[in-house]
């Protein structure tokens, strides 16, 4: 269970149990945005992206891409090809950095670990039955050991949203907390789904109880709903991540992922960390990007002629 004396959760001399422990926690930040004050905001940042536009960043950006392949289709001759690549790229393009992790189902944690020769590349695993997160929770434990078992060195699931979207604050933070708990060292990063919730005040809610309950990292969007990252929801995650650090002092990471089709899509979320967060979060660390498409774009970007290497 959640250690919320550690979460800063319990409220003193209250019941343990008490669902409005969630809400005390929560009325510690500011919770009464609108979506139109959010995206004003944004396009005074976004104005400034331009500024950005540059190799330097292109760079930065290629060595925080969690290079990803989660389809349906995916084998594993599929999943060795896209390890050897990175591999490769390490020697070919050794003046570029690597990329940041290789995303794959849990699956394929092993295949991935035993096959990659690159320090520093982490093996991302999606668990907790991504990318609907509807299952039981012991099999969303089960899912997460076998991933770390077999090499996973970060894992990403997907919150509860049903649970969100009626309310049970709690059960979410407990599903989180407990998934934490399986993780140990291991960094957990919990995927908002942010095109499913009700708006702004609903992204900020639902980065709050995350970071609350235990997330290492909060991501925007798995890629496979209608609607994936934006600057808007990007912003108010920001928000909340320098809000929690200002109340308790941890750092947490973001990760904008899905529906980022362009290098200035990059680059505006970069934008966004460097105005909000700034430098502290841009490092390859704290800050990473859920992609495929995007690391060709980037590395076309810097050695400027078209490159199809991934």
């Amino acid at each position: 269970m959640i250690d919320t004396t550690k979460l800063h959760l319990k409220v003193e001399g209250q019941p343990t149990g008490q669902p409005d422990k969630y809400q005390q926690a929560l009325s510690k930040y500011r919770l009464d945005i609108t979506d139109a004050e959010m995206a004003q905001q944004v396009q005074a940042i976004v104005a400034k992206a331009a500024e950005n536009n540059n190799p330097e960043v292109w760079k930065f950006l290629l060595g925080s891409v969690e290079l990803t392949s989660l389809h349906t289709t995916d084998t594993e001759e599929e999943i060795l090809a896209l390890v050897e690549k990175v591999n490769a790229f390490a020697h070919e393009y050794a003046a570029l950095p690597h990329v940041a992790t290789i995303c794959t189902y849990p699956c394929f944690a092993k295949l991935v670990s035993q096959s990659l020769e690159v320090d520093g590349v982490e093996v991302t695993n999606v668990c907790g039955s991504f990318p609907s997160s509807q299952t039981f929770l012991e099999v969303k434990i089960a899912e997460t050991a076998l991933a770390i078992g077999d090499g996973a060195t970060e894992i990403d699931i997907v919150q509860p949203v049903g649970k969100f979207l009626s309310g049970d604050y709690e059960g979410v933070a407990d599903e989180i907390g407990e998934i934490k708990e399986t993780c140990g060292e291991v960094p957990l990063k919990v995927i908002l789904e942010t095109g499913d919730l009700r708006g702004a005040a609903d992204v900020k809610r639902a980065s709050i109880i995350a970071m609350y309950a235990g997330a290492d990292y909060i991501k925007t969007s798995t890629g496979k709903e209608k609607v994936s990252a934006t600057p808007e929801a990007v912003y108010v995650m920001c928000q909340a991540i320098k809000e929690y650090y200002d109340q308790t002092g941890i750092q947490i990471g973001l990760k904008p992922a899905g529906g980022i089709n362009t290098v200035m899509d990059a680059v505006t979320y970069y934008t966004i960390v460097k105005e909000v967060l700034g430098d502290k979060w841009l490092t390859n660390k704290w800050f990473r990007l859920g992609t495929s498409r995007l690391t060709n774009m980037l590395i076309s970007a810097i050695v400027g002629t078209d490159v199809k290497y991934f």
